[in-house]
């Protein structure tokens, strides 16, 4: 596995893990890595400082902190989501298509649909994200 900083078109910085370099290289040319802020598919891989080992407890303390920072952001983010959207359940697809296409009013809407249906949505070029609904509290 290798780990790249990456950084969209607005400069939002973020971390991406693959198999090897190529597996990068193709999924970066056929547009398959997402900004997880913006959602913008224009990457490229940011300048990172060389990897120098440290011990397993110091490791295991960062993993830590990473995670709660991380599992607070994505807190933050589905309740920033959920305040600003309307929920449509297993109708995303559906609806977002309906906005996309003019026959629904546009706004921001959240629900759930699978990988290859946001896959398609993104094919017919149509913004979405996928994001992991983390639960509110710490269990």
């Amino acid at each position: 596995m290798i780990k790249y900083e990456l950084k969209c078109r607005k400069d939002h910085v973020f971390e991406g893990w693959f198999q090897d370099s190529a597996t990068y290289d193709s999924q970066a040319a056929a547009g398959k890595i997402a900004c997880p802020v913006c959602n913008s598919r224009k990457i490229s891989k940011a300048p990172m400082a060389p990897s120098i080992g440290r011990s397993k407890s110091a490791q295991a303390a960062d993993e830590v902190k990473q995670k709660a920072v991380m599992m607070k952001a994505l807190r933050e983010l589905r309740d920033h989501v959920e305040k600003s959207a309307d929920y449509v359940g297993d109708k995303f697809a559906e609806e977002a298509r309906k906005i996309h296409y003019g026959e629904a009013d546009e706004r921001n809407i959240y629900g759930e649909t699978s990988k290859d249906e946001a896959e398609a949505l993104a094919e017919e070029g149509i913004d979405v994200a996928m994001i992991p609904w983390v639960p509110r509290g710490d269990a």
